[in-house]
């Protein structure tokens, strides 16, 4: 059976929202995504819906290029994963998107994590609590706490999990283009974390 490559996606974008959550975390990154080609061409995530208003949060869209991650750090990890089980993560995601209008960023899961008690609310994620659970789709892929504390850095600790780049996002982004000749970017899928989307 065929091996495909899912790729995580960490960043740091910079922002006051994001250097008060690293006073907690004391984690250089605080955001987490999954992406399902090495370009980051479509990144979904729970963040916030607008740039200028982090507390306004839920399912989006994201595009790596602009706006926030234009200055933002990342480090880029990847996980090879089985056609079944890539098509049960693209089908979990399929069907949060359908219904974005109901899910919530999870605020509350954040203290949560803080204080390290579990706080499960329906329909609701913060970043790494997203990916995580898109990442639990695959039969490869056990975590050792619940879902809804995980952090953007328990994403690392993944065993069979590859590192790719660390550095400028903007940079990683370029040098991809150079190498495929082209200004394409396919299908990446992001999950904003921590701090929507700070």
């Amino acid at each position: 059976m065929s091996e495909k490559k899912v790729y995580i996606l960490l960043t740091d974008t910079g922002t006051l929202f994001t250097r008060l959550i690293k006073l907690c975390t004391k984690k250089p990154y605080n955001h987490a995504s999954i992406a399902f080609d090495s370009e980051l061409s479509e990144v979904y995530s729970f963040g916030r819906k607008t740039a200028r208003n982090p507390f306004i949060g839920g399912f989006v869209k994201e595009d790596v290029k602009r706006g926030l991650f234009k200055r933002a750090d990342c480090a880029i990890y990847s996980i090879k994963v089985t056609e079944i089980d890539l098509q049960k993560m693209q089908s979990y995601l399929t069907e949060i998107e359908a219904q974005k209008k109901y899910y919530r960023y999870n605020f509350l899961g954040l203290f949560g994590v803080l204080f390290n008690k579990p706080l499960r609310r329906k329909k609701a994620f913060f970043c790494s609590q997203f990916v995580a659970s898109i990442l639990n789709e695959c039969s490869s892929v056990d975590f050792e706490k619940p879902l809804s504390l995980i952090a953007p850095n328990d994403l690392q600790s993944i065993g069979s999990l590859q590192f790719e780049y660390e550095g400028k996002l903007t940079s990683y982004q370029t040098n991809n283009v150079e190498k495929s000749g082209t200004t394409n970017f396919p299908t990446l899928l992001s999950f904003t974390c921590y701090a929507v989307k700070k």
